[in-house]
Parts: structure tokens; sequence; C-alpha cells
């Protein structure tokens, strides 16, 4: 290296070299290789300078060589810590076993892949005798948490990115009640990967794990079961074998295709248009730009093309994993509406209530119905819960909190009907303690089915919703920021606004009444001024209430370099003039990123359609 470099330049180069005495994937040891020749500082500070961090949503990153990637020793050390981690926990490890899924990504210049990686994890268990259920096929990550619970196992874990970019893998774990870990298991589990990166003595020969008896395959039996599970949320049979009404389906190259069939079919629904392009799984997602359908109408392009040509009227929308859903509908003007997560979750929401109040003639039993939805999405249920009396609880963002809050409500005896996120995640059905997006397509197609024979549109239902509970109206977007000193920054300004410990007053023209800080746990709405709300110092978020009923949060991304903001103006039931709501949202926002974000100041890239 240049002048022998610095002290960090060397220990670098012994990360690196201590990489090929464990690596034995040519592919991935050929770029590190190549790197020690080169002495390239700057490329090995990439792949070396730090390793990927295991967090409550497990591991996200590139795959590719060095501790920074997805790999196929990353895996193999990340699943012995988290074996190490489990026997610690679990007496019973042995007998109960782990279950282990995958999608269908793959990257070729690392020779990384879904398959393998998974293949991987499960010769690391099994080599420790402990017992793996793993799917001989791709699956929707749905199927790792319901696998869980449905065979009592200790722990699930699904390799996927779910709408990352290609290059992306990621390694989701889920706890033995069904929903995605939360801490101290994060810290734990990282503690135990960092104390075991030796590869233990049979970890490259996954062939092992072929002829063993601790091996078994769960897909023919989760096929059956899950859709048997899925059809206690079917109560229109008779009107989904009638309606003329058609579908058309994305998987966006993803899994889902498959199990979207198979879930219209449980409904007696008929099967809905795929869309031929996108419908088998393809790791290089030629189609589309991101594999994301939250990015909007850009992911939908071949469903509309094909809605047009077939005459159907509603679009449902799976990211790759399947565990997402956007949903889209023609107007009569012949536009497309696309429903944000928000406007989705209040249908359903309304969907579900309905159906179960149709089924439960005793009055009582509504004392012990929930429905959860996260912090940042809208509060819609809260106002279908006061009204109906049923009840509402909000938490922290990400279904890991609504899956682990759910999963206790249920354990208490209470009925847990539904909960959602803003981000296109809904669960729909007790069985999965996660966010479905085959359960949700098909709950949302037998709710369009239903409302046909009113003559009613999904738009049109919207509206009579919002009329009876009140306007909810949402708008979210973010800015891209790669620089963490400038986000770090940017909250600590808006921390010290008016001088030391001072949050901002107004925002513009807006009064601000309230502000809760979950980074430290202040909350000014509470008596002795903090949060309800579990608090964290590793990520930013602050929500601000104004004294027009408009609230708005911004929040950092776990696994990308953005600044989400989420803002939410509700009316009362009975104020119908919803432009009016919607250009006071608008002048709102615009203040908020003038004020708060302050975009040209700080560098930020504003999302592009």
């Amino acid at each position: 290296m240049a002048a022998q470099g610095s002290a960090g330049d060397a220990a670098l180069r012994r990360a690196a070299e201590q990489w090929l005495l464990w690596d034995k994937n040519p592919k991935t040891s050929a770029i590190v290789k190549q790197l020690l020749a080169e002495g390239n500082a700057g490329e090995l500070q990439k792949y070396f300078g730090s390793r990927m961090e295991f967090g409550t949503a497990g591991l996200r990153a590139a795959m590719g060589a060095g501790i920074s990637h997805m790999n196929d020793l990353t895996i193999i050390q990340t699943t012995q810590g988290f074996c190490r981690y489990l026997e610690k926990n679990f007496s019973d490890l042995k007998k109960r076993g782990v279950v282990i899924g995958f999608d269908a990504r793959a990257h070729l210049s690392s020779g990384g892949s879904s398959k393998r990686f998974a293949r991987l994890a499960a010769n690391t268990f099994i080599s420790q005798g402990v017992p793996v259920y793993l799917f001989s096929d791709i699956i929707p990550t749905p199927f790792v948490p319901y696998t869980v619970t449905h065979l009592k196992l200790c722990a699930g874990i699904m390799v996927t990115a779910s709408h990352n970019p290609k290059q992306d893998n990621g390694y989701k774990v889920y706890w033995e009640n069904g929903a995605q870990i939360i801490s101290p298991h994060d810290r734990g589990i990282s503690q135990a990967i960092e104390e075991n990166q030796e590869p233990w003595p049979q970890a490259w020969d996954d062939k092992l794990i072929d002829s063993s008896l601790l091996l078994h395959d769960p897909y023919a039996m989760v096929n059956k079961e899950y859709f048997k599970d899925i059809q206690k949320q079917c109560f229109h049979r008779n009107i989904n074998k009638e309606t003329n009404l058609k579908f058309v389906h994305t998987s966006v190259h993803g899994v889902g295709h498959k199990f979207v069939q198979l879930a219209f079919k449980a409904f007696d629904l008929s099967p809905p248009f795929a869309v031929p392009e996108q419908k088998d799984p393809d790791p290089e997602f030629p189609t589309v730009k991101y594999p994301n359908p939250e990015e909007g109408k850009g992911v939908l392009t071949l469903s509309f093309a094909l809605a047009e040509k077939d005459g159907a009227k509603i679009i449902l929308a799976n990211d790759p994993d399947a565990d997402r859903l956007a949903v889209a509908e023609k107007q009569e003007s012949g536009e497309w509406k696309v429903f944000s997560g928000n406007e989705l979750g209040a249908l359903l929401g309304w969907w579900i209530f309905t159906c179960w109040k149709n089924n439960n003639r005793d009055t009582r039993a509504i004392k012990d119905v929930y429905m959860l939805s996260s912090t940042v999405s809208s509060k819609i249920l809260r106002a279908i819960a006061l009204k109906e009396g049923f009840h509402f609880e909000e938490t922290l963002t990400g279904f890991k909190w609504m899956g682990n809050r759910a999963k206790q409500l249920m354990d208490q005896g209470k009925a847990v009907l539904f909960a959602f996120e803003e981000a296109i995640g809904y669960m729909c059905c007790p069985a999965v303690l996660d966010k479905d997006g085959v359960s949700a397509a098909v709950i949302t197609a037998e709710m369009a089915s239903f409302l046909a024979t009113r003559n009613l549109s999904l738009s049109q239902q919207l509206k009579a919703v919002y009329d009876e509970y009140g306007f909810h109206i949402t708008k979210a977007s973010y800015f891209i920021c790669h620089d963490p000193k400038v986000i770090q920054q940017l909250f600590d300004n808006l921390r010290n606004f008016d001088g030391k410990n001072t949050y901002p007053k107004s925002c513009g023209r807006f009064k601000v009444s309230g502000i809760r800080d979950l980074t430290t746990g202040y909350d000014s709405s509470q008596p002795d001024q903090k949060a309800i709300l579990p608090t964290s110092k590793s990520s930013q978020m602050i929500t601000f209430t104004f004294a027009n009923g408009g609230v708005a949060t911004m929040r950092t991304s776990g696994t990308e370099p953005k600044i989400k903001y989420y803002s939410e103006l509700c009316a009362p039931p009975g104020n119908s003039d919803v432009e009016q709501l919607k250009k006071e949202l608008d002048e709102l926002v615009n203040a908020l990123e003038k004020h708060f974000f302050q975009p040209e100041k700080n560098n930020l890239q504003r999302k592009t359609e």
C-alpha cells in the first residue's frame, strides 16, 4: 500500500487476510485477493471497514465480498451466532427446531443467492443437532412466521431483501411467538455473532443436509394449512363464485404469483389475470426501476396495460417477497387511482370490522376486540374504534412492534382483527403475526366483489368511510441524505430551535401544540412529559401536533439513507370540504419542508417519481 499506509490500512489488510483463511466461495475470495494485490485501501474500506449491523430487522445489505456484505461467509457467521443464542434461550431447541425460507434473489458476480444462503444456514443448525424445516422452494415471507406458530418452533429465518434493489439481500428473524424479534434479542444475537466468527468444521459442506434425518420440508403442509387458515376470513363465498369483477395481479418478478392464485381458489374467486412479463421470479427485475409497488405508478405500467386489454377494474400488486400489497382501481373518468397505504388501511379496517360485526351477534364481545396501527400511519382506525366501541392501539413503526403486541393481546384472550402500516403492510389474519400480501390481496378482492353487488367501487366506499368517521387526509414523502452528520445536525437543530433544549413553537403560519420525541423520550402531552411508547436513541423520530388538527412525524429509516415524513389532517365527521382540507395539508407540508428540513441548506435530495 502507498507508503505502507496508516495503521487503519494495516488493520483492513489483516481483516481481508483473515477473511481469505475462512472464505471458501471462489467468487468472493477472488474479489478480495484482487483488492489485496492492488492495495486498494478505499475499496478494502468498503468491504472490511465495518460489519453489517444485526438489528431488529435482522440483516440487509448488498450481496458481495467482505464483512459489510451478504455472502456465504457472513451468512455462516450470522447463523452460528444465532444458533448459539437460541441454545442459550431454549433448552428444547434440539426437539423443536427452526424454519428457514427464501425468495428468488441471486447475484451472479459474488455467487450469492437466497437459496444458497438458506441452505448454508440450515447446514449450520443441523451440524449442531437442531432440526430444520427448510422450504424446498421459494415462498412468500409470511409463510415463515406462519410456520413458526403452526409447528411451535423456536425461531424462523427468511432470506429476502423484500422490495430493495436487486443487488441486495436480507436475513429476517422471527422469535418463537411468530413475530419479528425486538430488543434485547437483536443485541444478544449481534454479540453472539461477534463471538462465533470462525466457521465450524462442517460449515461449508451443505450437501450433508440432504441425507440428514434432521432436515424436513414444510412446503406441502404449509401450502395446505395456510390456505385453510385464511379461509376463516372468507365471508361471502357465494358472491365470490358469481362476481363479474375482473382482477389483474402482478408479483413484480417475485414469489407471489402462485400463492395469490391459490388464495383466490381458496376463496372461490376466479383467478386474477397475471401480468405475463412479471409473473415468474427474476432476480434481475428487468421491467421495473425499483421492485417496490410503494413507489407508485411506474411499477404498475404493465398492470394498467393488461387491465385495459382484459377489462379488469382492479389491480393487485405484491412486492417481490409478497408481504406487501398495493391496489389500484379504474375510476369512472378512465383514470387509475392507486390507493395509498393509509387509504387501503381504512378500507380493510372498515371491511374486517364489518364482517366481524355481522358474524358476532353478542354485543358484549366488542370489548375484547382490537385493531393496531403504527404511529406514523393514519389514525382512521382510532376514529372507527371510537364510534364502534372496540379498542385501538398505536405502536412504534414497523410490524415487529405490531406483531409482538398482537401476540400479547391474543395471549390475554383478546381478538386482534387487523393491523396495518402506511408502507402498504397489512395483517388481516391472526394466523400470521406479520404483514401478509397474499391474504390481504384475496381479502381485498372479496371486499371489492361484495361492494360491486351494491354498485359501489372501492373509491366510493372509501369516501363513505370518511363521511361516517371523519376525513383523514395524509401525505408522506422523504428526502435522501447520504451523510449521517447532516441528518444528526438537522434533528439537533429541531431540539435546540430557539436556544438550548427548545423545540419549534411554530412552523411557518402553523402553531405547534404538542411534541413527542421518541429519540429522547420527551412528550409534551404527558403529565410527567415522558413518552409512553418505547424510545430508541439509535434512530431519529419527532412528532409535531399542530393547533389546526394536523400531525407530522419526521424520522430516519432503518434500512435506507432517507429522512421520511408523514403528515395527516383529521376532520370530525360532517366536515366534507375535502378540497379545503387537502389545501391546508399541502400548505402544512410545504412549511414543514421549508422550515424544518431546509433541503437547500442541508443539500437534501427530494424523492423523485
